[in-house]
């Protein structure tokens, strides 16, 4: 174990949202997502936030995992600056999920809680400087010349 905090989510440019009903066959769980995801474009629009999901984050108080382990599953949104550069703040769904840390008391519970939205924003920090940013950003440049050059049709349910 090298690091003491580990975070992990997928990450969905609210940008690249073109349709915010989901399918018809949609599990009740994708369903809810869909109004998540419709409710965040909603309050924040879609420039320069991102949604992310199907996300967790893991604090480590000892070495051993097995006994000192704080974690969390989060979901919301993450705003960045207007380059798309560098994280600014995120408004975060945030539930523990276990701990292995008998000694854990609520405060503790509510203090590390806040600190996932600041670890995030630290690893997303991490993604744009590591290229994702730039690989969404080329993405969206082939989709958008694809959607021109077939003049709006992408095949079947796209």
């Amino acid at each position: 174990m090298d690091r003491y905090v580990d975070v992990a989510f997928d990450c969905l440019p609210l940008r690249s949202i073109t349709r915010l009903d989901p399918p018809l066959d949609a599990s009740p769980g994708l369903v809810a997502k869909f109004h998540r995801i419709k409710g965040a474009i909603q309050q924040h629009g879609t420039h320069n936030t991102y949604y992310l999901h199907n996300a967790k984050c893991r604090f480590f108080v000892t070495n051993d995992p097995n006994h000192g382990m704080i974690a969390f599953t989060f979901e919301g949104v993450l705003f960045t600056d207007d380059r798309d550069e560098l994280s600014r703040h995120c408004e975060l769904q945030v539930t523990l999920d276990k701990e292995t840390c008998p000694w854990l008391e609520q405060h503790v519970v509510n203090w590390f809680a806040e600190s996932v939205n600041h670890a995030v924003m630290v690893e997303f920090n991490r993604f744009i400087e590591a290229g994702g940013s730039e690989q969404t950003k080329d993405r969206m440049k082939r989709l958008e010349k694809s959607l021109e050059e077939s003049g709006g049709f992408l095949g079947m349910h796209l």
